[in-house]
């Protein structure tokens, strides 16, 4: 071995051990106080990194190795999804995150020339501004099984919109600096359109009909290297191909994932990559911390809470009509503002294009990056809160003008009729059920496109929200016989619930637990009969192995 070589791979080595270690301790500090572990590992890399101790000497490696845990995070997250669950992302993906994107630059940049900044650097400081973080708001909203949750889907989608556009902000961020044209920017967005439709098909190909006859072999099904290893070369090989198409490298993890996730070893391989996924995200917000400059903070400490709070509220405000322009109350409206008000991490690359350009002096860019690492810090703060700031706007709003989304009028006076809250799967053998019976259903489902095609079936379905008091009366709860929840949110089932018990204390609640823990929380907030999807599950195994078992004696 050539010793000379020896530090290029050691001090990374080192520096990687170093940051985990200080993460692992400043998470566990954090856990101890009931704070969320991103903000210690965040911490320890800011008290290690230049702007503290400077003690991590090789920053460049630690971050190409961190940006691997933004991918797996989102191929995790891809295997959780099916095209039907896309699907339910709904217009506010394409829509909305759009929308959240051009309007946040605008007003920013707008709002960065009325201060006096010069039009390119108010143009730039807008596109750096639009972005939110990925990997934090998604971490978050995953540690709280909130991703399945409305605003989780809503922030989702608005995420994986942002990804995709990566590529065109960093060429309009190359013309602030007098490189490309007009005519660039739109042919680079045309062409990372037709590179994600390029990777989508050639990664169906491989998911559907190679990796499956891979697992037909024998001695790939006994071995147990070989499926781990398949797991490493398709999340690692997924996040290098979309990097070599000058895509978001955590996009195309996602699109693997997602594809992934309707195969027969999609369960195995979450599990294989969940430990390099738990190191690498480890490393990605330690790797972010060492961005945060203290001495700048201590010494410009006003500056930078001006900065943070003008970058949270503005967001906020920007992103709580888009989400109410695509049909969601005013709780799920600002709870999904408030979960996307920070600066995300490809903000760091905007912001490293424009000083390289020169649009940026280095003061603006020390500023900007210490506010955004700050945002940051305040994310899990503002996703943890989202719901129940949500749901206090949204009653204040209520007491002020009382309306529902869409007014729920059914023909005629109904009595001893069946209320189905959710149209999902669960949602929908209920209502098949039902309707072999004489009892009258009436669905209130939140998507407008699942309720238009419930209609062309004859189902009596309304849009609402029913953890609105008006859209329940709407149903004429008060003479309904029985209220079905069927949600996977437990958060909304418990408000659906209560709802349903306060308007109707003689009707019949029976309510679905997607997670045992929650099953005693339904119950206490009024459901008379609760289905607990684990112990359903283990009832049908343990029948299922009774049975198996006889029948081989």
């Amino acid at each position: 071995m050539n010793p000379a070589a020896a530090p290029t791979f050691w001090n990374p080595l080192l520096d990687m051990v170093v940051l985990l270690a200080a993460a692992l301790f400043l998470g566990l500090l954090f856990e101890r106080f009931k704070q969320s572990a991103i903000l210690g590992y965040l911490a320890a890399g800011a008290a290690l990194g230049p702007g503290g101790l400077n003690l991590i000497s090789s920053r460049e490696m630690v971050s190409a190795m961190a940006e691997l845990g933004v991918a797996l995070l989102l191929f995790t997250i891809g295997l959780e999804f099916s095209l039907s669950r896309l699907r339910r992302l709904g217009a506010i993906a394409v829509g909305g995150g759009s929308l959240q994107i051009a309007l946040t630059a605008a007003i920013v940049a707008a709002g960065g020339w009325a201060f006096g900044l010069s039009p390119a650097v108010a143009i730039a400081l807008g596109l750096m501004v639009a972005p939110s973080s990925t990997a934090c708001v998604l971490r978050v909203l995953s540690e709280r099984a909130e991703i399945e949750s409305i605003h989780g889907r809503n922030a989702l989608g608005i995420l994986l919109l942002q990804d995709i556009a990566v590529v065109p902000l960093v060429l309009l961020m190359t013309m602030l600096g007098g490189e490309g044209t007009p005519l660039q920017a739109v042919t680079g967005l045309g062409r990372s359109i037709l590179l994600v439709v390029l990777f989508v098909g050639v990664f169906y190909l491989l998911s559907n009909y190679v990796l499956p006859r891979l697992f037909d072999i024998t001695i790939v099904s006994k071995n147990r290297e070989l499926p781990i290893l398949l797991a490493a070369v398709t999340v690692l090989g997924s996040t290098w191909a979309a990097h070599a198409l000058q895509l978001s490298p955590a996009l195309g993890a996602f699109i693997a994932g997602f594809l992934l996730a309707g195969t027969p070893f999609a369960t195995q391989t979450r599990a294989d990559v969940g430990a390099l996924r738990t190191l690498f995200v480890t490393l990605f917000f330690a790797s972010i911390g060492m961005l945060a400059d203290m001495h700048f903070v201590l010494r410009q400490w006003p500056l930078v809470a001006v900065a943070v709070t003008l970058i949270v509220t503005g967001k906020a405000l920007i992103i709580w009509p888009i989400a109410l322009l695509f049909r969601n109350s005013n709780r799920y409206a600002v709870a999904t503002a408030l979960s996307l008000a920070q600066v995300g991490e490809f903000s760091f690359l905007l912001a490293q294009v424009a000083q390289n350009r020169g649009v940026l002096d280095e003061n603006f860019f020390r500023l900007f990056v210490t506010a955004t690492v700050a945002t940051l810090f305040l994310t899990p703060y503002m996703v943890a809160s989202a719901p129940r700031v949500g749901e206090w706007v949204d009653q204040r709003i209520r007491r002020k003008k009382v309306r529902a989304r869409e007014p729920i009028a059914p023909e005629g006076g109904l009595f001893n009729h069946i209320i189905v809250i959710g149209y999902g799967p669960a949602g929908r053998h209920v209502v098949e059920t039902l309707r072999a019976t004489d009892f009258h259903v009436l669905v209130i489902e939140m998507n407008p496109r699942t309720v238009a095609a419930m209609r062309r079936d004859k189902i009596d379905a309304h849009v609402g929200d029913a953890s609105q008091a008006e859209v329940l009366e709407h149903a004429q709860v008060s003479t309904a016989q029985a209220v079905v929840v069927t949600v996977p949110d437990h958060r909304i089932a418990l408000q659906v619930i209560r709802q349903a018990r306060a308007l109707s204390p003689k009707a019949l609640v029976f309510a679905r637990a997607r997670y045992h823990i929650f099953a005693g929380d339904l119950v206490s907030a009024g459901a008379h009969v609760v289905v607990d999807e684990e112990q359903e599950v283990g009832n049908s195994l343990s029948l299922e192995v009774l049975k198996q078992t006889r029948q081989v004696r």
